[in-house]
């Protein structure tokens, strides 16, 4: 690529900061005690985790709360939105939202994705959010191409009724619209202000250059400098096509090299292999991981960007089995530090 002319202490002072809640500690940590350590670590924003709000709304409710009771949610989300804003934390996003697009009309599965998005609407709401994230399906049930231009534009004039924005990710391991140029595709497509992307540094570098599945980790079935030629090829492409103002936020993780190939076929789960990868092998940058992260931040900073960058980490350790989380301050903190690193090296 060429040489840089990104600024990082112009970058480093101007881009906020926003760390997902699912990224930190485990499933039974406390809301409240992830919430104190993002924000004792500087981050301004959170990605709200919606398994993470049906927890803490048990808690409040003295019960299981279901995640499809959303009454309930509502009664007891204002709780979190005062509790986040007395730590100086902006809910930037209510994540994640699965396999929404594509479904045939009188399905159940087309059913059930607009009752979740009346109820996730009303969610955001109460909790005082106003993006939601989508990612591309990973259904072997629903139809691609033109059915999710359609899906997201419907979807996006329901949340505009509200002023509501929708961030398209591509998910590399979707059945349909995997890499970042698909979710482009579509969200060009789609054509309304308020529907934009989630980029993702592990989606794109997963997808277009790394294969959990084979001993290299990389893609093969091409020379090493080929795919390397490839995906600097892409990256180029994304700084130049894609306009800063259609990226609502660039999601933050790299990933570990699996300790030994992931079976190609899905798990009994059904999970394909880079879902099952995404799940628990994800580190903050500079951290053990291997993909080509730099580029694919550095280029999203090329096209003019300069808004939020949030840590989604999925850290399982090397063996992917989990980690100590003793220690949640001193992590979200080893976060920032590693967010300001990956800025200062995409600048070079």
């Amino acid at each position: 690529m060429a040489p840089s002319t990104l600024n990082y202490d112009h970058l480093v002072s101007t881009i906020p900061t926003s760390y997902a809640t699912c990224s930190i500690g485990t499933s039974s940590t406390p809301l409240e005690e992830k919430l104190r350590a993002i924000s004792s670590a500087g981050f301004s924003a959170i990605e709200l985790a919606f398994p993470d709000l049906v927890s803490y709304c048990s808690s409040l409710a003295g019960h299981d709360v279901s995640p499809d009771d959303y009454p309930t949610i509502c009664t007891h989300a204002p709780k979190l939105r005062q509790l986040c804003s007395s730590l100086f934390l902006k809910i930037l996003m209510l994540q994640p939202f699965s396999n929404f697009e594509g479904w045939p009309l009188s399905s159940q599965g087309y059913t059930d994705a607009w009752k979740r998005v009346r109820g996730w609407r009303d969610v955001m709401d109460a909790v005082g959010c106003d993006m939601i994230q989508v990612g591309s399906t990973d259904s072997e049930e629903v139809e691609g191409g033109k059915r999710a231009v359609k899906d997201l534009r419907e979807l996006g004039e329901f949340m505009g009724e509200k002023g509501y924005r929708v961030a398209y990710e591509n998910w590399c391991w979707a059945t349909h619209n995997p890499g970042w140029k698909q979710v482009w595709e579509v969200v060009k497509a789609v054509d309304r202000e308020n529907v934009g992307l989630c980029l993702d540094t592990f989606q794109t570098a997963g997808g277009e250059w790394a294969d959990p599945t084979t001993g290299s980790g990389r893609i093969e079935g091409v020379s090493e400098e080929e795919l390397e030629k490839e995906y600097e090829a892409s990256m180029k492409e994304l700084a130049a096509t894609v306009p800063k103002e259609k990226i609502l936020l660039l999601q933050i993780s790299d990933a570990y090299k699996p300790p030994k190939p992931f079976s190609a076929d899905k798990d009994e789960s059904g999970t394909r292999p880079r879902g099952r990868w995404s799940h628990d092998f994800r580190p903050m940058p500079f951290d053990g991981g291997y993909l080509p992260i730099v580029p694919m931040a550095k280029a999203v900073l090329e096209t003019g960007f300069e808004g939020w960058f949030s840590m989604e980490i999925f850290d399982g350790g090397e063996d992917g089995k989990g980690i100590d989380w003793s220690h949640l301050n001193g992590y979200a903190k080893k976060a920032m530090e590693s967010h300001k690193k990956l800025v200062k090296e995409s600048t070079k």
